[in-house]
């Protein structure tokens, strides 16, 4: 009796009436493959995706809840000669590894016996007359066969056993025409020795073998580095956390068991299993793979702390804000799946030609045969011309041109801190000219800052931010952290709608509204040198200071408008913040279009606007009024800050303080689609070369075997160059 496998513990709820399931899939190797399995799932009632990613061969489903038994796609694919089971990062990275070393060692027995045959191969002349000794000839290409055979049979076993599958289950890959070709080869060149021929073809067909071989090894291992990316975000998951049960008592939990509210306890060398706030304790961490920030960074009471994080120095006590698939870690995680999983126009014009390509390939071969026979060539020359075309012909190159490029590029932004959330997200991105700016939270951090903290004595400061841990409020948030306050006094409580006050020392202190403290007058003043400003008093005896406060710029926010503009990129502010507000980011970043009060709706019809102008408008917002401009844009992106549903409908999601990734995501876009139409380029060109030349019949099989590996090779080699991150044009 065959066991049934139970898929519950792969199930994932979305939350929306729909089940997701990833699989693992054997035999994957090209976009021909990919098309007809995502072809034939999507057919199945119910089903509302099925995405294959070629990167690590995974297949993406979701589907209605309680409609499908997931043992059917299991039973689908076997039909289409796949083998499939559920996915996991861990035992899939396992597999691959094996995937590959398998590959290694075929190459290796291919490549040795290649060379042993090209030995024999050399003439072994008469000392008198200089032709080769019949006895001598049979004798070498006898042991050239018993060389090759084994070797071929071990080496070419992917080709084989991956065109078998495909044939049982009454369809072809491109395996079916390589091993045909390399059949072919071995039969003719048997053939050819049994009948005492002069010529045979065993190097041929084993150099042809290694050609292959080496070729699907490069890819194999190109894909291996790209998902690199992916499991390093996976490798920052924690399995456990540290739970306090009470104030001495503390207990080790799987993840899945932490629930929002619970208080964990992060110690040095540790990474984060969860999202929270600090509540205790001071440390430095190391986030550079979830906010893009490389320094360490030290964090103290109120601070937030990301799944994720490498604590270096003090142990922290955190109250869970997100644990599980609800951290930002798993939405970077989730987000970065998606753009794998995405298709672009150029990848879906690379899928349908991919679909011609059996019918077109063996066609060919097959009238190539026939022309050469109408033509009076021998039988002999005939099938080897139609081996050539069939291997010549082989659309590894055009298979490859688009997701080894995509691959690459989206590793490349990922470096930069951008996120893809959409398949076309690059060729959206490289085509954009305009950018509009949200201002609050966009172009400025979403943290409040002290703007004049110089001006206030350092002692009179760290005491300030003591005092203003007892507060809730926002503004006074921002004082503490901004004297990096670790433990509050005690005694001191908050006056609903005034601040905070308490006694120390025989002093009265107060922190809070400027009436409150007796500062209207020193509160004035900044406020009219800083409009924009919120401010809050501090008051100790007689002496009286006040704290300017509010959100910053993006460190490098003037950097990157001067970089955009040098990429011909128009910028402007578009803000539903205060005019006096919007008006000073602008000037102090050199922008001279700028827009403030503005309604969503009004940030629709800017849009508009510039659409109607020719412009290709990118938008870049956080908030939820922001959601309908990025909506309407072009393209449009997003800081890892922003609401759900603004990062739902933009096509990419930053990450960290600094705004670079905006400027980045357009450098790596452009350059990424200028090699996605060069690899196509390059595709079509050596066909059109390559394809008359073999059926002309100039080329050996071993030669249109190098001219094929060569092929992909040179698209792989170029898409990698996406990698650098330089201008590019398109």
């Amino acid at each position: 009796m065959q066991p049934t496998l139970d898929f519950s513990h792969y199930l994932k709820s979305t939350g929306e009436g729909l089940v997701h399931l990833d699989l693992a899939v054997d035999g994957i190797n090209c976009a021909g493959c990919m098309a007809k399995i995502e072809r034939s799932l999507s057919k199945i009632p119910d089903v509302t995706s099925a995405r294959v990613n070629l990167t690590d061969r995974r297949l993406a489903l979701e589907w209605k809840a309680g409609t499908i038994d997931p043992g059917l796609f299991v039973d689908r694919l076997a039909e289409l000669g796949y083998k499939a089971y559920p996915f996991e990062r861990a035992s899939s990275e396992t597999r691959e590894a094996e995937r590959a070393s398998s590959l290694l060692r075929r190459l290796g027995v291919a490549a040795f016996a290649a060379m042993n045959v090209m030995m024999l191969s050399v003439p072994v002349w008469s000392g008198t007359t200089g032709d080769m000794l019949p006895e001598q000839r049979d004798f070498f290409h006898w042991l050239s066969a018993l060389i090759v055979l084994p070797a071929a049979a071990y080496s070419a076993q992917p080709f084989f056993s991956s065109a078998l599958t495909a044939l049982r289950a009454r369809s072809v890959n491109m395996d079916v025409p390589i091993s045909i070709g390399i059949a072919l080869a071995l039969a003719m060149s048997l053939f050819e020795t049994a009948s005492h021929a002069e010529h045979a073809y065993f190097d041929a067909a084993i150099m042809l073998i290694a050609f292959l071989l080496a070729g699907r090894y490069l890819d194999q291992n190109m894909r291996r580095k790209t998902r690199a990316f992916a499991g390093n975000l996976a490798a920052l998951k924690a399995e456990t956390a540290t739970k306090f049960i009470d104030d001495g008592e503390i207990v080790t939990v799987p993840v899945a068991a932490i629930q929002p509210g619970d208080i964990v306890l992060l110690r040095p060398g540790e990474r984060a299993a969860v999202d929270g706030n600090v509540i205790s304790g001071r440390s430095e961490i190391d986030q550079s793979l979830i906010t893009g920030e490389t320094l360490p960074k030290t964090v103290v009471v109120g601070n937030p702390v990301y799944a994720g994080t490498l604590v270096r120095t003090g142990a922290l006590r955190v109250r869970v804000s997100a644990a599980s698939e609800a951290t930002l870690l798993s939405e970077i995680s989730r987000l970065l799946e998606n753009a794998q999983q995405s298709r672009s126009r150029y990848l879906r014009l690379a899928e349908r030609a991919s679909r011609l390509y059996a019918p077109v390939v063996h066609a060919a071969a097959l009238l190539t045969m026939v022309g050469w026979l109408i033509a009076g060539a021998g039988l002999h020359d005939s099938v080897v011309t139609a081996i050539a075309v069939l291997i010549i012909t082989c659309p590894c190159a055009l298979g490859l041109a688009i997701p080894a490029a995509q691959t690459v590029a989206s590793g490349a932004l990922f470096g930069s801190g951008v996120l893809l959330n959409s398949g076309d997200a690059i060729e959206r991105i490289a085509a954009v000219d305009h950018v509009i700016f949200d201002k609050t939270g966009t172009l400025t951090l979403p943290e409040l800052d002290v703007t004049n903290a110089a001006a206030v004595p350092p002692d009179a400061f760290a005491l300030a931010g003591r005092v203003a841990l007892s507060s809730r409020h926002p503004v006074a948030a921002a004082v503490a952290r901004a004297a990096k306050a670790v433990s509050p006094l005690v005694g001191f409580q908050e006056v609903p709608g005034e601040g905070v006050r308490g006694v120390l020392d025989g002093f009265e202190i107060r922190l809070g509204r400027p009436s409150y403290c007796g500062a209207e007058h020193a509160a004035n003043a900044i406020l009219s040198r800083d409009p924009e400003a919120s401010v809050v008093a501090f008051r100790h005896g007689l002496s009286c200071h006040v704290f300017a406060v509010r959100q910053r710029l993006r460190p490098d926010a003037a950097a990157v408008v001067a970089a955009l503009r040098g990429q011909g990129v128009g910028v402007e502010v578009v803000s539903g913040d205060r005019e006096t507000a919007v008006r000073a980011a602008a000037e102090s970043l050199g922008i001279c279009e700028w827009r403030a009060e503005v309604t969503p709706v009004d940030k629709v019809a800017r849009i508009d606007e510039l659409a109607r102008q020719g412009f290709k408008v990118l938008m870049v917002g956080d908030g939820l009024n922001d959601a309908p401009a990025l909506a309407s844009a072009y393209a449009s992106m997003s800081p890892i800050s922003a609401t759900h549903l603004s990062q739902s409908v933009a096509d990419a999601v930053f990450l960290g303080e600094q705004l670079a990734p905006v400027q980045a995501a357009i450098a790596i876009s452009r350059k990424a689609l200028h090699l996605m139409r060069q690899n196509l380029w390059l595709a079509v060109v050596y066909n059109a070369i390559a394809v008359p030349i073999a059926i002309a019949g100039l080329v050996t099989p071993l030669i249109a075997a190098a001219a094929m590996s060569g092929s992909s090779l040179l698209v792989i080699l170029n898409a990698l160059r996406a990698r650098t991150g330089e201008k590019g044009g398109a």
